[in-house]
């Protein structure tokens, strides 16, 4: 979705609506993320954000990584999976997107809406939503497909959700061998814990991941933390 005008200048408009009309800043710039199309401002940034991210993202991804992309509900973390996939698609690479959060027809039009390139890549990228993914139907679905493939699974605290799927632990120690294996890398939407407080830390970190279940976080060997815009990407280990 394309602005009407570069971000600096909405977030102008936005502090000069809050100045004339007395409105504080916060709701000012939540107008106009509405004018724009998006629900609120945080929206708004974090998919400009994404972006502008991904590219810096998919270059510094080696294969075989585990990566997580993690945040709270609507600050942009599945925004940035969607486009990494997409542009994974435009260099030449394979992309999967599983989920077991949205339906087919709900990732298609997130997909298509991201989709501002030409020609249309949206349609190339694979998409999965059936309730049986897991590690191994993740494995299996993936074997064959060449190095350098990007898969992003959405998301990792839903994996285990089902009680005849084996723990998260062992699902993650299974990825980690067919990655390192294959060279496939794997992105993980998280969920971030609601103990995060972001007037103490202007981004969450590792130590905020929500596990219902035990997991070595170690595991993974890069992390992508956003709120409100703002985003860093890291090495885990």
């Amino acid at each position: 979705m394309k602005l009407s005008a570069p971000i600096f200048q909405l977030k102008r408009r936005a502090k000069l609506m809050a100045r004339d009309t007395k409105l504080p800043l916060h709701d000012a710039l939540d107008q106009i993320a509405r004018e724009e199309g998006f629900a609120r401002w945080s929206a708004l940034s974090s998919h400009m954000a994404a972006g502008s991210l991904s590219k810096t993202i998919l270059s510094r991804l080696d294969d075989g990584d585990l990566l997580l992309l993690a945040s709270r509900r609507g600050h942009g973390k599945t925004t940035l999976g969607i486009q990494l996939l997409l542009d994974a698609v435009r260099v030449g690479r394979q992309a999967v997107f599983f989920t077991l959060e949205l339906t087919d027809a709900q990732a298609r039009k997130q997909i298509q809406s991201l989709d501002e390139g030409t020609p249309r890549v949206s349609d190339t990228i694979d998409v999965v939503t059936s309730d049986e993914i897991c590690a191994d139907y993740v494995v299996h679905h993936l074997t064959g497909m060449k190095r350098g493939t990007l898969a992003v699974i959405d998301y990792l605290q839903l994996l285990d959700q089902q009680r005849s799927k084996p723990a998260l632990a062992e699902q993650l120690t299974v990825l980690k061998a067919f990655a390192d294996r294959t060279g496939v890398v794997l992105g993980f939407i998280s969920q971030i814990d609601r103990a995060f407080d972001h007037e103490d830390r202007r981004l969450p970190d590792i130590r905020d991941i929500r596990l219902p279940n035990l997991v070595d976080l170690g595991i993974f060997s890069k992390a992508c933390f956003l709120h409100d815009g703002e985003a860093q990407l890291q090495n885990v280990a």
